[in-house]
């Protein structure tokens, strides 16, 4: 790093901690749901969760 520059931050606002919140959720209701049994909507809620939603939070 040369003088007199920061490094990159990342800085959040509400719609970051609305998309991670929703990855969460998302993720933890595919995992509830792929526990019990379910071979259709759990693997799409996981996806969603972790290739949209999680991406998502961080790069907007």
């Amino acid at each position: 790093m040369s003088k007199g520059t920061s490094p990159a931050r990342l800085h959040f606002r509400g719609r970051n901690y609305l998309l991670l919140g929703g990855a969460l959720a998302a993720v933890g209701v595919g995992y509830l749901l792929l526990a019990g049994g379910d071979t259709t909507i759990a693997p799409i809620l996981l996806v969603l969760g972790y290739c949209v939603l999680f991406p998502l939070g961080l790069a907007l």
